[in-house]
């Protein structure tokens, strides 16, 4: 499928570069299948039923945004996939100055040697130190990993530590918040659950690739980068009770959404599931588990935009983000949400 057919217009000003405080305050833009209806994310409780879980992302943000020095060179990283042992693959700029055998300085007590160089900017990367030491040194130097679209005259900031996290952070790993999941704070969950309503969480580790531009002219010619997950036994057996009992299944996010349907089979039935996931959803997708999806607003021409227009019909999202430009919704990372209620999961 061509990709310009994912493209659309949007004004600069849409881009919300700090979250709505209090979190839950955030607009909720409803797609459903005959309708378009303006809510608030603490509008849930009734906007779901009894009987439906969602499906949060526990996975935590890590400090990977590094700025060092190669002699005179400055040198910017982005760490994006755990190799263990402290070897990271990361983006880095300018790539073009590393070699293998190099050495990146980035404080007195980090550094890393260059291993290898691969295609679009990215390297493999040799910390001195790995597991709770690497950890400390990047929450002393390391910075939040945000994504290019929200420009701060002097970088992160302390506020993006704690903003760009979600409540069920649990699990170090991710370099990307799954932003879908920023929006909810404990009264929300506590009104959700008086509401019939219950939660389960799975990990995705979100690389840095989920903001790489799809440069292809077609979807066939993209390829996505690989993510590690991981869908427990107390996850997956919610899931699938779930779905027996008649609930919805409804993804927080396009994280928990590609987690679930990679491990499902072909019943829909969730497993457990430990391993990457590299699925690309575009239109023509069969859904297997998902019923209904809660996201934030997405870039023109993203994965993520294709995605919610294999979900819920390219047309009717089209549809559905200029209403919301006209509307003044806040987009990506930091802005407002989408419920998407496909035809077979309305109600």
């Amino acid at each position: 499928m061509r990709v310009d057919a994912f493209d659309f217009a949007l004004p600069a000003d849409c881009i919300a570069l700090r979250p709505a405080r209090p979190r839950d305050s955030a607009r909720l833009l409803v797609v459903a299948p005959d309708a378009l209806l303006d809510r608030r994310i603490l509008d849930l409780p009734g906007l779901l039923r009894a009987g439906d879980v969602l499906v949060f992302n526990d996975t935590r943000v890590i400090p990977a945004r590094l700025e060092g020095r190669r002699g005179a060179a400055r040198i910017e990283v982005t760490l994006h996939r755990d190799l263990g042992a402290g070897r990271w693959r990361a983006f880095a700029r300018p790539a073009k100055r590393l070699k293998p055998g190099q050495v990146v300085n980035f404080a007195d007590d980090l550094a890393a040697a260059v291993e290898a160089r691969g295609e679009g900017g990215e390297v493999t990367l040799a910390f001195g130190c790995a597991g709770a030491a690497l950890c400390a040194a990047l929450d002393r130097h390391g910075m939040m990993p945000l994504p290019p679209y929200i420009r701060r005259a002097h970088g992160p900031d302390k506020a993006d530590r704690d903003d760009y996290q979600t409540m069920f952070a649990a699990r170090p790993g991710a370099v990307a918040a799954p932003t879908a999941g920023l929006h909810f704070t404990p009264r929300l969950i506590a009104a959700l659950e008086a509401a019939g309503i219950g939660h389960a969480t799975v990990t995705l580790h979100v690389g840095a690739g989920t903001f790489l531009p799809v440069k292809a002219a077609d979807t066939a010619g993209h390829r996505m980068h690989a993510e590690w997950g991981e869908i427990g036994a107390g996850a997956a057996a919610a899931v699938n009770r779930t779905r027996a009992g008649g609930g919805r299944v409804v993804a927080v996010g396009s994280t928990a959404l590609r987690l679930l349907e990679t491990a499902a089979d072909a019943a829909g039935q969730a497993r457990p599931f430990a391993g990457d996931t590299a699925l690309f959803v575009t239109p023509g997708y069969r859904f297997r588990t998902v019923d209904a999806l809660i996201t934030n607003f997405h870039l023109p021409r993203s994965t993520l935009f294709m995605l919610v227009a294999a979900f819920a019909g390219l047309d009717r999202m089209h549809a559905a983000y200029a209403h919301a430009i006209a509307a003044g919704y806040r987009f990506y990372s930091y802005g407002d949400a989408c419920l998407l209620l496909p035809e077979a999961a309305a109600g």
